[in-house]
């Protein structure tokens, strides 16, 4: 899972538009912040995957507890894919199926699952893929 949590974050590290970057001031922090924030996580949460996932999303400002995931700002990562509004239902769609709010993580991390369980999760993967050939 750590592996999966680490190729994820570096995804969405990798693909969020430098021109988003200058318009916007949210921006996605560097490999090297990432990294330090996913090696913070993993400590914190002391190897549990839902606690990993919820702190890492929430370091890189794409999730709240009190919202679930940012979809917006997600959807701007993947916009190069042309399907921001349908991107967003999905993330929204999952955000209230799995929505717990006694339990962040848990609401993270399934959340996570359900938005990944399709087309944006084949998106994910196929940039995985692309990296491991070059």
């Amino acid at each position: 899972m750590y592996l999966l949590l680490m190729c994820c974050c570096c995804c969405l590290v990798a693909l969020m538009p430098a021109e988003a970057a200058l318009k916007s001031t949210w921006q996605l922090p560097t490999t090297e912040e990432m990294q330090a924030s996913l090696q913070s996580c993993r400590f914190e949460a002391a190897g549990m995957d839902a606690e990993t996932l919820r702190c890492l999303v929430t370091q890189l400002g794409l999730w709240t507890d009190e919202e679930g995931y940012n979809a917006k700002r997600i959807a701007k990562i993947f916009a190069a894919q042309n399907q921001m509004e349908e991107l967003m239902l999905v993330i929204e769609y999952c955000n209230n199926k799995e929505r717990r709010v006694e339990q962040p993580a848990q609401w993270a991390f399934e959340a996570y699952k359900c938005a990944t369980s399709g087309r944006f999760g084949r998106w994910v993967q196929d940039y995985m893929e692309q990296m491991v050939t070059e």
